[in-house]
C-alpha cells in the first residue's frame, strides 16, 4: 500500500527499501499495521465470496451434476465479487487509512480500526465508510472471475492426468497459488486506483476513479498501475494456496460426516 501512494517523490525505492525503512522507523509491528480490519473481515469475506461463487454456479446449472463451461465459471466467479464487496470495501478503506497515516507525518489521526471507523462515520456517514466501493467492484468482478476460472481449469488438467481420477493435495495447492497470482495480475491496476482514492482527503478527486486514473497517468505514468506488484505476488501464491487447500479440506470433511447434506 505504501508503495502505491500518490506523491511527486516516492518515499521508498522498492519493496525491500520499504520493508527496511518501516522496520527501522516503526519496528516489526509496522509491517502489520492496519491488519486488524482485514483480519476481522477475512472469514466473512471468504465465506461471502465462496457462497456467491456457489450461488453463481447454481443459477447457471441446468441439472444437479451439470458441468459448467469455463465462461460460465468466469461469470459465477464475477458474481461472487458482488457479495464480498459488501464487507471488503469498508475493511480496505480502514486498512488503507491506517497504513498510510504514518507515512504522511504529523500526529496520528486514527488509533486503530474502531476509532477509524467511528471517525469516518462521523465525518461522512456510511458514504465515507464505503468510499471506494465502486473501485473495489471494478477490481473484484473481473479478477474474481479469472481467479475461479484459473483454479478450476488447472484442477481439470490435474484430474485428467491423474491415473486414479483424484486430485492430489499438491495440485490443489499449486492451482490455488496460481489462481491468486492471476487475480492480482488482472486486478492490480484497479486496486492501485482504489487505494489512492480511499486514502485521499475528501474532494481530492472530484470525479472518483476517473480522476484518480487521469492523475496517475499524467503524473506517474502507466507503469504506476503495477507499483507494489512484487510484495503482492510474494503474498498471493502462499495465501491463496492455503485458502483453497482449506476449502477443499473442509469440503472433504463435510462430505464425510454429512454426505447427503
Amino acid at each position: 500500500m505504501r508503495l502505491q501512494r500518490r506523491g511527486e517523490q516516492p518515499l521508498y525505492r522498492g519493496t525491500f527499501d520499504c520493508a527496511a525503512k518501516t522496520i527501522k522507523n516503526e519496528g516489526v509491528r509496522g509491517l502489520y499495521k492496519g491488519m486488524s480490519a482485514p483480519l476481522t473481515g477475512v472469514a466473512p469475506i471468504f465465506a461471502m465470496c465462496f457462497a456467491g461463487y456457489a450461488l453463481g454456479k447454481r443459477l447457471q446449472q441446468r441439472g444437479e451434476d451439470a458441468k459448467l463451461t469455463y465462461p460460465q465459471i468466469f461469470v459465477a466467479g464475477s458474481f461472487s465479487g458482488l457479495f464480498s464487496t459488501l464487507i471488503m470495501a469498508p475493511g480496505e478503506r480502514i486498512k488503507v487509512l491506517l497504513q498510510t497515516q504514518q507515512g504522511q507525518g504529523g500526529e496520528r489521526k486514527y488509533n486503530g480500526m474502531i476509532d477509524c471507523a467511528g471517525k469516518l462515520y462521523k465525518e461522512g456517514g456510511l458514504r465515507s465508510v464505503f468510499k471506494g466501493s465502486c473501485a473495489t467492484m471494478l477490481r473484484d468482478l473481473p479478477a474474481n472471475g479469472l481467479y475461479f476460472l484459473v483454479y478450476e481449469a488447472l484442477q481439470d488438467v490435474a484430474k485428467s492426468k491423474s491415473e486414479t481420477g483424484q486430485i492430489s493435495t499438491a495440485s490443489t495447492i499449486f492451482a490455488g497459488g496460481v489462481a491468486g497470482m492471476a487475480y492480482w495480475i488482472l486486478g492490480m491496476p484497479a486496486d492501485v486506483l482504489k487505494s489512492r482514492l480511499q486514502s485521499a482527503p475528501e474532494g481530492t478527486y472530484k470525479h472518483g476513479i476517473r480522476s484518480v486514473f487521469k492523475d496517475l497517468i499524467v503524473k506517474d505514468g502507466p507503469l504506476a498501475l503495477y507499483r507494489g506488484v512484487t510484495p503482492i505476488m510474494l503474498r498471493a501464491f502462499p495465501a491463496n494456496a492455503a485458502c483453497f487447500f482449506g476449502i477443499e479440506l473442509a469440503n472433504k470433511f463435510f462430505n464425510l460426516v454429512a454426505p447427503n447434506f
